[in-house]
């Protein structure tokens, strides 16, 4: 039978390699899972929902945190023939309704508490669900072979589906960063294109051990944990509940893993971290902060981090500065990359060393990227515009949203402005919902950002644009001071680094500090949430 059966890329190719015995999921709850283990859950919950009743072809919510279980049900859904949905638990409920009306899903996997349960099986309108717990013990490390979900859901299971080329295999929503999350369709023959792809421009090993700290329910953090790391063999391991310094830090400590798959925001946090404590704090696990303070070019073999052989950094642009100190502190080898959920994964990806650190590199394997103007012409190298991506991972299109203009031009405009060399690299310079129309200057917010994170005090900032009085686009910076810094004393710093280090066509029209940014569940910058509080402000 013709088709693409991905259950069988992913852990049957393990198995028949004789590494069925190979850890394939570090589990905080289920322990290490074999790939054995991994897919004779995935068969039985493949035999559940048909069990149920859940015609092949049908879309499944998935509403759960990361977990082994969470990619039994990924699994299984592929093996049975249904369409995997999965959905951040993060969501709020308006969004999580608007999803569920979005995608119609026939089935649901929750992993969530039962008050957020027995909401979103309102929202799903009586849909059967699957029970998390029962999936969740068919892969405890001490469970048999054929135990927890019964012997019924174990005989007469025929093999993993195999999916026709250009047909649903798989739904992701976007992080909502701009407004309401869109439904993202990916083909099975997209996800094998970026396993060629993607996979051999930044090749994992059996031998790797695979933490990400971006989740599952999101284009990076399901390529990063489930994808990938599958089709590589690799193990992976796994964060349960709240991503932050402590909860990664104690993974790292703990399973000492080789690649390190996270986000600019993330990375600052565990620099500033780690670069807080001595060594024997860090080495021994306990976490109150040290006295002294390492510098990153100080690093020692034994750290925590010394493991690590790659990182990789997505999600938003990552800044020279920051860059730097990820290599220095965590891996030399540095991965800087620009993905969309649209095109499945990155679709750009460059070793920062192998040129200026912080540059995003070249198109991935088999994906083709140029630079348009505004009416799809392209344009010279060395002009900004907008990034148009071509090739086998771009999606399908959008749930309910027939012909939108992202697709066009025979590929994919990632939202991104971003320049191109004559070599082919490319550089990010912003969102293009961010671009800043400043006196009749085209301005990319990172313009300033630069700026005013090199002045004192500064934390954090985010500059976005607003309408004056007269209804004039002006820009506004947002700081967050580092801390301990004294608020008026960092007010004072960044007002006078823009006045030294920018035109006075291009600095903000106010400063403004706040004690976090607000941030997406995926951790970008939320800059509507941004752009509205200015809006609020300026009436």
């Amino acid at each position: 039978m013709s088709g693409t059966d991905l259950v069988g890329r992913l852990t049957g190719t393990q198995l028949a390699a004789g590494r069925g015995g190979h850890t394939a999921y570090a589990d905080p709850d289920a322990g290490e899972v074999s790939y054995a283990r991994l897919h004779a859950a995935a068969r039985r919950y493949a035999r559940a929902l048909d069990a149920s009743g859940v015609r092949a072809g049908s879309r499944g919510l998935i509403v759960a945190e990361d977990s082994v279980a969470t990619v039994v049900a990924v699994l299984g859904s592929w093996w049975h023939g249904s369409v995997p949905v999965p959905v951040s638990p993060l969501l709020p409920d308006a969004d999580m309704d608007h999803v569920v009306r979005d995608c119609a899903p026939r089935f649901v996997y929750l992993d969530v508490r039962a008050r957020r349960a027995g909401r979103l099986l309102r929202f799903a309108g009586g849909a059967p669900a699957v029970d998390a717990a029962a999936v969740l013990a068919a892969v405890r490390a001490d469970a048999g072979p054929h135990e927890t979900l019964g012997e019924e859901f174990v005989d007469d299971v025929p093999g993993p589906a195999r999916w026709p080329d250009g047909t649903d295999a798989l739904v992701q929503y976007t992080s909502g960063s701009t407004g309401a999350p869109k439904g993202v369709r990916h083909s099975a023959d997209a996800i094998t294109a970026m396993l060629a792809g993607f996979g051999s421009t930044v090749p994992l090993r059996p031998e790797d051990r695979v933490l990400a700290t971006a989740r599952m329910s999101f284009g990076y953090g399901f390529g990063s944990s489930v994808l990938c790391p599958l089709a590589a063999g690799a193990t992976v391991v796994l964060i349960r509940g709240a991503v932050d310094v402590h909860s990664v830090t104690a993974a790292v400590r703990r399973h000492r893993p080789t690649v390190l798959c996270s986000v600019p925001r993330m990375y600052a946090a565990l620099l500033d971290h780690v670069e807080r404590r001595d060594s024997p704090d860090l080495d021994r696990g306990d976490h109150r902060e040290g006295q002294g303070t390492r510098e990153p070019s100080e690093r020692r073999s034994d750290d925590a981090f010394g493991t690590l052989r790659l990182c990789l950094s997505a999600g938003e642009n990552c800044p020279p500065e920051l860059a730097g100190r990820i290599r220095a502190s965590f891996a030399p080898d540095l991965v800087n990359c620009l993905g969309a959920t649209e095109a499945l994964h990155v679709v750009l990806a460059g070793h920062a060393g192998g040129g200026a650190v912080g540059a995003l590199g070249h198109a991935v394997a088999g994906t083709t990227a140029t630079v348009r103007d505004e009416e799809g012409r392209e344009v010279s190298a060395g002009t900004r515009g907008r990034l148009h991506v071509a090739g086998p991972t771009v999606s399908l299109g959008y749930t309910g949203q027939p012909g939108t203009t992202a697709f066009a031009d025979g590929g994919l405009y990632t939202g991104d402005v971003v320049l191109r060399h004559p070599d082919g690299s490319f550089d990010y310079v912003c969102r293009s919902d961010d671009l800043l129309m400043l006196g009749g200057h085209k301005v990319a917010p990172g313009e300033i950002e630069s700026v005013v994170r090199a002045a004192d005090g500064v934390g954090d900032c985010a500059v976005v644009g607003s309408d004056d009085e007269h209804g004039l686009t002006v820009a506004v910076v947002y700081v967050v001071p580092a801390s301990g810094a004294e608020p008026d004393a960092v007010r004072r710093s960044v007002a006078a680094a823009l006045r030294a280090g920018l035109p006075a066509y291009k600095r903000p029209s106010g400063i403004r500090l706040l004690a976090e940014l607000p941030v997406t569940v995926t951790g970008k910058v939320a800059a509507h949430r941004l752009r509205a509080q200015s809006a609020t402000r300026t009436r």
